[in-house]
């Protein structure tokens, strides 16, 4: 199925990517403050899972609109193939950043919790700490690591654009 990436004229892929440049890093952001503050974690609760599912879906799409953009350039530059190259190396953070939101809010609502249900699956007090620090290093890693990477990305993306282009 071929599907126009475009609306009124104007590339969706610069309008995903601003969606992608928000929502990434929000979710990783409410994943950290879930997993290092109570608070915000009863607050959150499954909006960090639905976050970071919006990054998801959202990140394929950028990269399938990026894709048809530069079938559709007239000049492919070496800046643009650096953009293209680090475009693919989103989607396994932003599964990772999915994976470990629904993990947290699956520990945190069902397990973690004195008397939850299935609290009864981690029984002891240290198997509780040792999931909960691997929770958090996993969290950690695949927020920082997508937050990173849509920088990189972004930064390649103007450069690619942007470069040449005007004067001082």
């Amino acid at each position: 199925m071929n599907i126009d990436w475009e609306f009124n004229g104007l590339p969706l892929h610069v309008l995903i990517v601003h969606a992608v440049v928000i929502v990434v890093p929000l979710a990783a952001l409410c994943a950290l403050l879930t997993a290092f503050w109570p608070a915000a974690r009863r607050r959150l609760g499954i909006v960090t899972p639905l976050v970071a599912l919006a990054a998801l879906v959202l990140v394929p799409l950028a990269v399938q609109a990026g894709e048809w953009l530069q079938s559709r350039l007239v000049n492919v530059t070496p800046l643009l193939g650096t953009h293209t190259s680090l475009g693919k190396t989103l989607l396994p953070w932003v599964i990772a950043l999915f994976l470990v939101a629904v993990l947290q809010w699956v520990w945190y609502r069902y397990v973690a919790v004195d008397g939850a249900r299935f609290g009864s699956a981690v029984p002891s007090r240290s198997g509780r700490l040792a999931v909960r620090i691997l929770l958090d290093v996993v969290v950690v890693v695949s927020a920082l690591g997508a937050t990173v990477t849509v920088a990189l990305i972004g930064e390649s993306g103007s450069r690619a654009v942007w470069t040449d282009l005007f004067t001082s």
